[in-house]
């Protein structure tokens, strides 16, 4: 493929920069979804916007980390949802507990890479567990979707479910007809359009009373997670999700320094990984989620013919600097929450899509595909997704240690994958 710029090319300032605003449109949706998410369990819209502030800043941050000392490779870096499940389902649980198990988790994934340990996990990462965990991550945010799409903000439920159906349709259309850098922008003009259609029918969702009091201008560094707090199930909980962080993250550099074809790939998988290890430890310190590595960034690539590493400065520049700014975020951010949700549903359609090309290609590669073999992906898919709407009263009635653990379907369907694909079918191949 003809590049306009290669990875270690430096484009001119202005295109540089415009580049760069093109990385931005594709980052925004992601950081601002997940940071809505869960940003709105905080209470108030002070600690909402707070929590989107340090979540811009840990994306900026990172994205520079990896251009300069990680991987070196133009990938677009945002909030994993992997670790979305697994905050959601430790709620009952101390604040200060999750976010130290993300900091430990971070420092355990960067001294595993260092160490070259990594490399040996990998062993455990079976194309059906990779497909496993590709898949449970979208059924076991259903709930949380289900929410978001249902909750009524001033309208009836009715019309919200109508309004996220006709809406997730034409979404599948953009991403039908749309091509190049278009179909790259689709979630950040579903957002926009979603918005703007949603005000078609609850004119009063538009109201911004209350935002000319937040500050313009104040600092991230607030409310940091200082104090170390271990919770075991909790901690143990957080480490099987990076597991499934870990996979991402792997995938994605493979992805874009395969398509790249660039050299050393194996030192770039190794530093990559442990700043995203870092930059997790960095999350967990701010009490806030954990980044990842995104693997749509080829199409990106592909569409602008521009893969210097350096242009996505700007982007991370800008997230940076809006890091600061909690009024203007409040703008940026301002979306009904069933638009959210839909965007949300398209996004895990992706994340399903990804997961049964994955199992496809595990039961392929077996040769014939045995009954065994499917079963082997079907039970934890099933129980993850029957603990993730398990309700609240079930789970409240778990043994206080084991909650964290038990409550969370992510956890419990790698946990059953890895017990069947290593120990009771570790002969069936």
């Amino acid at each position: 493929m003809e590049l306009k710029f290669k990875l270690e090319d430096r484009p001119p300032g202005k295109e540089n920069l415009l580049y760069g605003l093109q990385w931005l449109a594709v980052s925004l949706p992601a950081v601002i979804i997940i940071s809505k998410v869960l940003g709105a369990m905080n209470g108030s819209l002070e600690m909402e916007l707070l929590y989107l502030q340090k979540v811009f800043a840990v994306t900026g941050i990172a994205i520079l980390m990896q251009i300069f000392w990680g991987h070196r490779l133009p990938l677009v870096i945002g909030p994993a949802t992997v670790l979305l499940i697994g905050i959601l389902a430790s709620q009952a649980s101390n604040p200060a507990a999750v976010y130290s198990s993300i900091a430990i988790s971070g420092v355990i994934l960067t001294l595993l890479a260092i160490t070259g340990l990594f490399a040996r996990l990998q062993s455990l990462f079976t194309p059906r567990v990779v497909a496993v965990i590709l898949l449970l991550v979208a059924f076991t945010l259903a709930p949380v979707i289900m929410q978001l799409i249902s909750a009524g903000q001033g309208t009836s439920s009715g019309r919200q479910l109508a309004f996220a159906f006709i809406f997730i349709l034409l979404i599948f259309c953009g991403q039908r007809y749309l091509a190049g850098l278009w179909k790259s922008l689709l979630i950040l003009i579903a957002l926009i359009a979603g918005s703007l259609g949603y005000f078609l029918i609850d004119p009063a969702w538009a109201s911004v009373a209350g935002a000319g009091k937040l500050e313009a201008v104040s600092c991230f560094a607030q409310n940091l997670n200082t104090s170390l707090v271990v919770e075991p199930g909790v901690l143990i909980a957080f480490l099987l999700c990076f597991l499934g962080l870990s996979i991402n993250d792997l995938g994605s550099i493979q992805a874009v320094g395969s398509f790249l074809q660039a050299d050393n790939m194996s030192q770039r998988i190794t530093r990559g990984i442990t700043v995203t290890g870092a930059a997790n430890f960095l999350s967990g310190f701010l009490g806030v989620i954990g980044p990842v590595n995104f693997s749509f960034s080829p199409g990106v690539i592909a569409s602008t013919g521009c893969a210097a590493r350096r242009s996505l400065i700007p982007a991370a520049l800008v997230l940076l600097v809006l890091a600061f700014l909690p009024r203007t975020l409040f703008y940026l951010s301002y979306i009904p929450s069933v638009v959210i949700g839909t965007v949300l549903l398209y996004t895990m359609c992706t994340q399903i899509a990804a997961g049964l090309l994955a199992a496809f290609d595990a039961l392929k590669d077996l040769g014939e595909p045995r009954f065994d073999n499917a079963l082997l992906i079907g039970l934890p898919i099933m129980a993850g997704i029957t603990v993730a709407f398990l309700p609240q009263a079930v789970t409240a009635a778990f043994p206080a240690p084991l909650q964290p653990i038990l409550s969370n379907g992510f956890v419990v369907g790698i946990v059953l994958s890895l017990l069947l694909e290593h120990v009771i079918f570790r002969r069936v191949r």
